[in-house]
């Protein structure tokens, strides 16, 4: 008897409900707003829409992920990242470089427009600049292709193609990984290749993979802005470009002990 009240009770509430509205379709993303827009109601406000959702919003940072030193070499490199826009599409500035005795002596500077193409992935499409200082080499110009993210196993990846004049072209590519020994306590990897389509013998590179690098920094965090850091670094030539670098008298592989700071604002 009481499984046949507690059964009526159950039909006569459900019975009471409203309707459901029909879920076979796609949802109407204005089912719960009563028609309510972000231009229309009570509550909006005259002129123009005035209410942004947060990826219609405006933002900028600057990122940087490697500011170090080598004291055995005297000599520093930087690596820096600007960018303003949108979740979707970015202005966004690259620029890399080695410096010594006070002054940039070679320099690659990236101006590139991001745009995402997946919750993980943002298509790269721009221009870069190759900087020589003195006779180190001639200045370079590329159209730049690439795609950069986050690649399964918390892998951060970049990959970019570069055409130039004369029928140049190149390809570099990076991945970084970071193991967390605390929440503050972070050892980074990283490894770069760079491979060229053509001979380049004003800048001392030839055909084929030409140079990579694998470096280990960890890092203290004081804050998420503010990281300094100590490393090493293994870097070496390849192929033709390894033979002409032998052949001028320097060594073909280096490694660098350095220290530095990776910040963000």
């Amino acid at each position: 008897m009481m499984k046949i009240k507690s059964l009526a009770l159950v039909a006569i509430t459900l019975s009471s409900l409203p309707a459901v509205a029909d879920v076979s379709g796609d949802r109407d993303p204005h089912a719960y707003s009563n028609g309510y827009t972000l231009d229309s109601g009570p509550y909006a406000l005259p002129g123009p829409r005035q209410l942004k959702m947060a990826d219609e919003h405006l933002f900028w940072s600057v990122l940087g992920d490697r500011l170090e030193y080598e004291p055995d070499d005297e000599r520093g490199a930087y690596d820096l990242t600007a960018w303003y826009g949108t979740t979707w599409n970015r202005l966004q500035i690259n620029a890399e470089g080695e410096f010594a005795d006070g002054s940039v002596e070679e320099a690659e500077t990236e101006l590139l427009w991001n745009h995402a193409i997946s919750g993980y992935f943002d298509a790269l499409l721009g221009a870069k600049f190759d900087s020589y200082n003195g006779d180190e080499g001639e200045d370079r110009q590329w159209l730049a292709l690439g795609i950069q993210g986050l690649a399964p196993y918390w892998f951060e990846t970049d990959l970019t193609l570069y055409i130039g004049d004369a029928g140049r072209s190149a390809l570099s590519g990076e991945a970084e990984y970071e193991l967390l020994f605390t929440q503050r306590l972070i050892l980074q990897t990283r490894a770069e290749l760079t491979a060229y389509g053509k001979d380049d013998t004003e800048n001392g590179l030839y055909t084929g993979l030409t140079d990579g690098a694998l470096g280990l920094r960890l890092r203290y965090e004081f804050s998420r802005r503010f990281a300094p850091y100590i490393g090493v670094e293994w870097s070496r030539y390849f192929s033709d470009t390894a033979a002409a670098i032998s052949d001028a008298g320097e060594p073909v592989a280096d490694t660098h002990y350095l220290a530095g700071l990776k910040f963000w604002f």
